[in-house]
């Protein structure tokens, strides 16, 4: 069986992650926040959207949801209880679902939101993690509805997955993350490219995602609160009342807000 990713655009920055399966012209979609380009996406290429998983609640997230549901009336709808939409299989930390005979695990994610989900998808040994707003590539989520210390043991989970775990958030912000990694870390040689990188190919239209784990270690600096280097880059913005990661990741949350 082939299972392909790919991402579908939406709104001006968004990614809908789709699973195809090549075999049998089946689709799963993650966080649909619009019905329109995944209905135009799946009828191109002969696709039978069959599930919906969604990550947390937020309208760019679930606002295709409904119409996807009316359109394609076998679709099987998989959220956690509290994000908004009427769902045919309820979820929470724990949680499995499959795909295709491939097993996802479900992980409480939540800090952005409080009830902020990931899942976690191996195929063939390497895992493949949908974590919606939680991470991005240099950066992660503004805390809306969950905590900042939810968001820091978040990453700290997130952070120990395999190194080779691919990772697919939501939103194509790595440029502009790169850019603060930067003003926090000037002298990161693997930011400094990473930030190239991103300008060439978002100005070439091309994704600059998934990313794996072991590349956001190097570049992006909500993984990196307890380095020297981190540490001393917020303390030339802001002061700092101890060096504790979860301090530093704070103060680096709050520098983002105002960059």
């Amino acid at each position: 069986m082939s299972i392909h990713i790919h991402p579908i655009k939406a709104f001006n920055d968004n990614y809908i992650w789709t699973l195809i399966n090549e075999g049998n012209k089946q689709a799963i979609v993650i966080d649909p926040g619009q019905s329109a380009p995944v209905i135009d996406y799946l009828e191109a290429h002969g696709l039978e959207l069959t599930a919906i998983w969604t990550t947390h609640h937020h309208h760019d997230h679930i606002g295709g949801v409904a119409e996807l549901q009316e359109y394609f009336p076998m679709t099987h709808l998989v959220a956690h209880s509290e994000h908004n939409v009427d769902e045919d299989q309820t979820v929470k930390d724990g949680s499995k679902v499959s795909a295709w005979g491939y097993s996802a695990q479900v992980w409480d994610i939540s800090g952005h939101t409080a009830s902020h989900i990931a899942y976690i998808l191996d195929i063939d040994g390497l895992k493949h993690c949908f974590c919606g707003d939680t991470l991005f590539s240099g950066g992660c989520g503004r805390v809306f509805t969950g905590t900042i210390e939810q968001l820091y043991d978040s990453f700290k989970r997130l952070n120990g997955l395999p190194a080779e775990t691919l990772l697919y958030p939501a939103h194509e912000y790595t440029a502009s993350n790169m850019r603060f990694g930067l003003s926090i870390e000037p002298e990161n040689i693997a930011i400094q490219q990473a930030l190239l990188q991103a300008e060439e190919k978002t100005a070439q239209g091309i994704p600059t995602l998934p990313v794996t784990l072991e590349h956001e270690r190097a570049v992006n600096v909500f993984l990196r609160a307890d380095k020297l280097s981190v540490i001393a880059g917020v303390e030339t913005k802001t002061k700092l009342v101890d060096n504790k990661p979860l301090t530093v990741f704070a103060a680096l949350r709050a520098l983002k807000n105002n960059f």
